[in-house]
């Protein structure tokens, strides 16, 4: 049985392999919290020099909206993955997702609920 340490790191590993992989580009750093049955996990510097520039444009709160709307989407479209590394880590189903980007310093929040709390070491 691993320890929540070692359940944090793989989530953060997995996270990041998702991030680059599913969205095009991984973060600078990324920190994974377990809570209980909460699982937070913190990017930072996800964005993009495109989406920088378009939260950046002469409307920056249409911009900011446009990459807000379009990360929600892609990470929607990528929720079977996200459950399934959920699953393969903790060996319990997410039930819930929960997602937000700052256009302003590009970290993003995710917070996954979990059926019941892992156990772990």
């Amino acid at each position: 049985m691993k320890s929540k340490t070692e359940l944090e790191t793989a989530i953060s590993e997995a996270i990041i392999r998702f991030e680059k992989e599913f969205m095009g580009r991984g973060p600078v750093e990324t920190r994974t919290f377990l809570m209980g049955d909460l699982v937070l996990v913190r990017l930072k510097k996800v964005l993009t020099p495109a989406e920088l520039k378009l939260a950046e444009s002469k409307d920056p709160q249409r911009g900011r909206y446009l990459v807000k709307q379009t990360r929600q989407e892609l990470i929607e479209r990528g929720r079977p993955l996200l459950d399934a590394i959920i699953l393969d880590v903790f060996g319990v189903p997410c039930i819930s997702l929960h997602t937000d980007i700052s256009t302003k310093t590009g970290e993003r929040i995710i917070v996954f609920t979990l059926e019941r709390t892992p156990e772990f070491s």
